[in-house]
């Protein structure tokens, strides 16, 4: 999640004091659930790890079946006993992007059909290193009515992490309109968290698509790194240091080392409750979504990326553009896009100058509001949909 911050927390620099209130990130990875594989011919496109009971069969043509399944009840049983966030694993699918990235995603079966032909579908997009169960709190709440999609964007989750690949918030935006064009094909409600709500909102900004109904916006971050919001002079003091982060980030040596340390679970643990109003809210199964994938290859080189990569355009060029309907919740206590700082306070005066957006602020929450609070989104996310 805090990224910086919690390379920082390790490193010999010492800096995680200035700089943990500083990043506009999230570090999140997914974990994998056990299973055991029985081969079955199928045509569905599913993950080649995570198949799902639910949707039948891989990209290995292979099914996950529980072993003490001999009856539907048996199978029931042991299904209720899962996890919120095995469940969610057990229903992914396989994409396949530009013909060359293997991209994961989610998507619910749980409508009843003339909801879903009454509701636009949802697709949910993570922050910076989350994942698809970061949505873990909300994917039951929302697919009682809606067909819920979510996605890991390349280079985090299950999805593919290629070499050398050098990530834009651009690049994100794009997998997400081509998303929509061939997988989902209707009218969605973009829902995004940081720079995931920024990915959103870029791809709902292209002149071209026709296939974006409303965004939701989860305290969105200003750019895909810092180094975007050089008018807070809470950056312009430390932009020095944040230069020389990047330098000592792209000397493979020393961010391998950091990156080791940065995933050890005591420091994932202080990050975590470093940006989470809700400390009750970051449990043992968080810190555990969030370490195991680290040390997926690739997952290095798409931190020491993105962390020293452009920032990508800024909310602020892009929101006149935008007519649609937008909500924003925003956390009150998010210390990395605070509702005081440049970004915050140019989406806190929005409403008033734009009739299409909502703004709701959300009392004792951090960065992370879907996951730190989900009730009071719900609460709020709910009406904003049905008025769609």
């Amino acid at each position: 999640m805090a990224v910086i911050s919690a390379v920082h927390s390790v490193s010999s620099l010492h800096l995680q004091s200035h700089l943990q209130r500083l990043n506009n990130g999230e570090f999140f990875f997914s974990t994998r659930p056990r299973k055991m594989k029985v081969p079955l011919p199928c045509h569905h496109h599913h993950h080649p790890i995570y198949s799902s009971n639910a949707f039948g069969c891989s990209d290995r043509t292979s099914i996950i079946i529980n072993s003490t399944s001999g009856s539907s009840t048996a199978t029931s049983a042991v299904e209720g006993s899962l996890s919120e966030v095995e469940k969610i694993k057990q229903r992914f699918r396989t994409w396949q992007w530009k013909g060359q990235y293997s991209i994961n995603y989610f998507v619910s079966s749980d409508s009843p059909q003339q909801l879903q032909a009454n509701h636009p579908p949802l697709l949910l997009v993570h922050g910076f290193g989350a994942s698809i169960p970061h949505w873990r709190r909300n994917i039951n709440i929302l697919a009682q009515n809606y067909t819920v999609y979510a996605i890991d964007l390349l280079g985090f989750g299950a999805s593919d992490k290629p070499p050398g690949f050098q990530y834009t918030m651009e690049t994100w935006a794009q997998l997400i309109l081509d998303f929509l064009n061939e997988v989902i094909q209707k009218p969605t409600v973009l829902i995004g968290n940081s720079v995931g709500s920024l990915a959103c909102l870029i791809a709902a900004s292209d002149s071209n698509q026709t296939l974006v109904r409303g965004i939701v916006l989860l305290n969105c971050a200003g750019g895909m790194n810092n180094k975007a919001i050089v008018d807070d002079w809470r950056i312009k003091l430390l932009l020095p240091l944040l230069w020389l982060i990047d330098f000592l980030l792209k000397q493979k040596g020393i961010a391998s080392a950091i990156f080791e340390r940065v995933k050890q679970r005591e420091n994932l643990r202080n990050v975590l409750s470093s940006v989470y109003g809700n400390k009750e809210s970051v449990d043992e199964e968080l810190v555990e979504i969030i370490r195991e994938p680290a040390n997926a290859p690739g997952a290095l080189d798409a931190f020491v990326s993105i962390v020293t990569g452009p920032p990508g355009p800024n909310p602020v060029v892009l929101m006149p553009n935008i007519s649609l309907p937008v909500l924003l919740l925003w956390g009150d206590e998010d210390p990395f896009t605070p509702i005081d700082g440049p970004v915050g306070k140019y989406f806190s005066s929005l409403p008033s100058q734009q009739e299409n957006v909502k703004l709701f602020l959300l009392e004792g929450v951090g960065h992370c509001p879907h996951d730190d609070r989900p009730d009071l989104v719900h609460e709020k996310l709910l009406p904003w949909l049905a008025s769609l």
